[in-house]
């Protein structure tokens, strides 16, 4: 097994803590990972994007130009990386601020409103958990224990308050995810 994805969208909606929580996980389920954060100087509403790798193989490279899954949080991320999601893969995206939608035909696009589903919830800090709890509906590569596991791990202790919502909220991805 061998999971390429690209997490892409503005600072600020909780593009590398995904990713992060993601890798966590692997981690957690005894898999090779490699998580590659990339952002502006802007840091906050500029673009940033992180790269995940999970493998129960060693990885050889970082760096990589097609992947398996993209989760698409913004316009600009949508018109980088569609193009660049391997045939037979997966692009999952919130509509909130896209203006073109997605039309390849060699991919399965899914949908998740979480802009919407996190303001309905009062909580615009659960977006992100949302946007995971999504994408392992459709693509199950840790188990969900693993997964909350990964998400205390990689949040300071501080934080931990919001671990209820955040589960919570990766069980509601999972219900809202649709395909297109």
């Amino acid at each position: 097994m061998k999971e390429e994805l690209i997490i892409a969208g503005f600072g600020g909606q909780g593009v590398l803590s995904t990713g992060k929580i993601l890798a966590y996980s692997g981690i957690m389920q005894d898999y090779e990972v490699c998580w590659l954060p990339s952002y502006g100087p802007e840091m906050r509403g500029g673009t940033a994007n992180v790269t995940v790798i999970i493998s129960d193989k060693p990885i050889s490279s970082p760096v990589i130009q097609k992947f398996d899954t993209a989760i698409i949080l913004n316009q600009q991320s949508m018109d980088k990386f569609e193009s660049q999601v391997k045939p037979g893969g997966v692009l999952i995206y919130d509509t909130n601020g896209i203006t073109r939608h997605p039309e390849r035909k060699d991919i399965k696009i899914y949908t998740i409103d979480a802009t919407a589903e996190a303001a309905r919830r009062g909580n615009a800090r659960i977006f992100n958990t949302l946007i995971l709890g999504g994408y392992l509906k459709v693509k199950p590569i840790v188990d969900l224990e693993n997964v909350f596991m990964g998400l205390k791990k990689s949040l300071p202790e501080r934080a931990w308050k919001s671990l209820p919502d955040n589960e919570a909220a990766i069980r509601a991805g999972m219900e809202i995810i649709k395909e297109k």
